[in-house]
């Protein structure tokens, strides 16, 4: 299967700058796509990080903020009756894990809803997430706690994703199918 063809469901995933989020959204650009993002501007850097990402995608798309609400974003978008749009892509899975834990959400039952979210959905579906589990180990719980969160959310959605593609230095392999 070629790495530009349009699947049901599609988890990016990378570190930190690796040009996932880019090569995510060349997946899906054109009109209609609606883009979930799960990031909060709390400071200058931040809304400057917003900004760009929002140039780099141009007009097409409909944004959607949803820091914790995940899963009723993607009900609202991914399964729309007529199947209509052009897709959904999610920024990031991992942001929004840090969101659920700051707000003191149970984080576990949080990702099986939103693994039960992404059952059959009517348009595809491209999910963004970093990679996490190949630096060192955190030196402290919260830290450890996230990275083992982050992981064990990877590996259900590259169970259930139709294809998983792993960018870095801005070059995609595709890890499933292979």
């Amino acid at each position: 299967m070629p790495h530009d063809t349009i699947v049901p469901l599609t988890l990016v995933l990378g570190g930190a700058r690796s040009g996932k989020s880019a090569y995510a959204e060349s997946l899906l650009a054109g009109p209609g796509a609606v883009y979930i993002a799960t990031a909060e501007a709390f400071d200058d850097e931040m809304r400057e990080r917003i900004a760009r990402h929002r140039d780099r995608r141009g007009e097409g798309w409909t944004t959607v903020e949803a820091p914790l609400d995940l899963e009723g974003a993607l009900r609202a978008h991914a399964h729309r009756a007529d199947g209509s749009g052009a897709g959904v892509l999610v920024d990031c899975l991992t942001v929004w894990l840090g969101n659920l834990m700051h707000a003191g959400r149970d984080v576990d039952r949080e990702a099986r809803s939103l693994l039960e979210s992404l059952a059959v959905p009517a348009v595809p579906v491209v999910l963004v997430a970093s990679e996490v589990g190949l630096g060192v180990v955190p030196e402290n719980a919260m830290a450890r706690a996230f990275r083992d969160h982050a992981g064990r959310l990877n590996q259900a959605l590259a169970a259930r994703a139709d294809r998983v593609v792993l960018v870095t230095a801005g070059i995609p392999l595709v890890l499933k199918p292979a």
